[in-house]
C-alpha cells in the first residue's frame, strides 16, 4: 500500500508540503496542492485523519451555527464554509437554532463544548461574553460573521453606511420621495440588522434635508412574498406616492419590483428601487444593489480559523470589516417629472 513518501515521490514535493496539502494545515500553493491530491489519487492513497486526529487532539470537524438555512443570506454563508471546508480536508456539523432559546442554549452551552469540533462559526448571532468565554476557555477558537463579538475574530459589513450609500444614490439621482421597505422584529434578535439600515436611511435623508413620513417606512419580513404584500399597499394608495425605494434587502426590493408592476408602474421610469446584498436574482430584475458576497464570507471565516490553528496560542483577534460592491443596473434612474 502506497504511503505519503510514494506520494511526495510522485509529485516531486517533499513529505512535508504533501503532508500540508493533503491535511490542509499550513500555506500550500495551489500548483503543489493538486500535484499533491493527483499523486494521491493516482497511487490510491487516503490520508488518515483518525491517526492525525488522534496525534493532535483534533477533529478536523467545525462547527457552524447559523440562525436558519432557509434564508438566501445563510443559505450563501454555508455553501461559502462548507467548499473552503472541504478544499481544507476539514468537516462541517451545521446547527440550526431556528427552534429558539431553549435550542440556542443547548446548543452553545451543551453540543459545542463537548469536544467534537476543532472551532466553531457563528452566523449573525450576538453571543453573550460567558458563552464566547466557555468555548475559548476550552481553546475552541470561534469566528463571527454579522457583528462583534469579544475575544474572537469577526467579519462584518458596515450595514448603516452601506445603506446610507443607498439612499444617497437615489438623491443624487434626483429623488426626494424616497419610501424605506425595512425588516420586522424577528430580525431585531442579535445584530439588529434592519434597525441599522434604517438609521443609515433615516440619516441620508436628513443629510438632505428631506422628509422621514412614518407612512413610509414599512415593515416586511426580508421574503420576496412578505414584501410583494406590504409595497402593495405602500404603492396602491390614492395619496402621492414614493418616486423611489430603499429597500432592506434584495429579496424585499424584488418584491417591490413585482407590486410595481401590479399598478402599470415603470421601473426606473416611475418608480426607482435599490437593494442592498447581492442576491443572484437581482440581475435578472435589473437591480440595483450593493453585493456583501456572504460566501466570500463564508471561505474568509475558514481562513480566519485555519489562520488561527497554525497560530496557536500566538493568534491575534482579527475584526475584518468586508469588502463590498456598489452594482448599478436599471432600476434606478431620475426621477419622472
Amino acid at each position: 500500500m502506497a504511503g505519503i513518501k510514494d506520494v511526495a515521490e510522485r509529485a516531486g514535493l517533499s513529505i512535508a508540503t504533501v503532508s500540508r496539502a493533503l491535511s490542509g494545515k499550513g500555506h500550500v500553493s495551489t500548483a503543489s496542492r493538486e500535484r499533491a491530491r493527483a499523486a494521491a489519487a493516482e497511487l490510491g492513497f487516503v490520508p488518515s485523519y483518525q491517526a492525525s486526529s488522534l496525534a493532535s487532539g483534533r477533529t478536523r470537524n467545525i462547527g457552524l451555527v447559523v440562525p436558519t438555512v432557509r434564508r438566501w443570506y445563510f443559505s450563501s454563508v454555508v455553501e461559502g464554509i462548507s467548499a473552503a471546508l472541504l478544499d481544507a480536508g476539514y468537516d462541517l456539523t451545521l446547527y440550526n437554532i431556528t427552534e429558539g432559546p431553549v435550542r440556542r442554549r443547548s446548543i452553545l452551552q451543551d453540543f459545542l463544548l463537548r469536544k467534537r469540533v476543532d472551532a466553531v462559526i457563528a452566523v449573525a448571532l450576538a453571543l453573550t461574553e460567558e458563552e464566547i468565554g466557555q468555548m475559548l476557555a476550552i481553546n475552541r477558537p470561534l469566528v463571527g460573521i454579522g457583528g462583534p463579538l469579544p475575544g474572537a475574530s469577526t467579519i462584518r459589513i458596515d450595514d448603516h453606511g452601506l445603506a446610507e450609500s443607498a439612499v444617497n444614490h437615489l438623491i443624487r439621482l434626483g429623488h426626494r420621495r424616497i419610501a424605506h421597505l425595512t425588516g420586522d422584529s424577528v430580525y431585531e434578535h442579535d445584530f439588529k440588522i434592519p434597525s441599522t439600515r434604517r438609521a443609515g436611511y433615516e440619516k441620508a435623508m436628513t443629510a438632505a434635508g428631506l422628509p422621514l413620513r412614518s407612512s413610509w417606512v414599512v415593515r416586511a419580513d426580508f421574503t420576496i412574498e412578505g414584501a410583494y404584500a406590504v409595497a402593495r399597499d405602500l404603492l396602491g394608495g390614492t395619496s402621492e406616492r414614493p418616486t423611489a425605494v430603499f429597500a432592506a434587502s434584495d429579496e424585499t426590493a424584488i418584491g417591490t419590483i413585482l407590486a410595481a408592476r401590479d399598478f402599470g408602474l415603470r421601473v426606473p421610469e416611475d418608480l426607482s428601487v435599490i437593494g442592498l446584498d447581492g442576491h443572484e436574482l437581482g440581475e435578472l430584475f435589473g437591480l440595483t444593489t450593493i453585493d456583501q458576497d456572504p460566501r466570500g464570507q463564508g471561505a474568509l471565516a475558514v481562513r480566519l480559523l485555519l489562520e488561527e490553528f497554525d497560530a496557536g496560542a500566538e493568534s491575534a483577534v482579527v475584526n475584518t470589516e468586508y469588502p463590498t460592491r456598489f452594482v448599478i443596473r436599471r432600476s434606478t434612474a431620475v426621477p419622472p417629472s
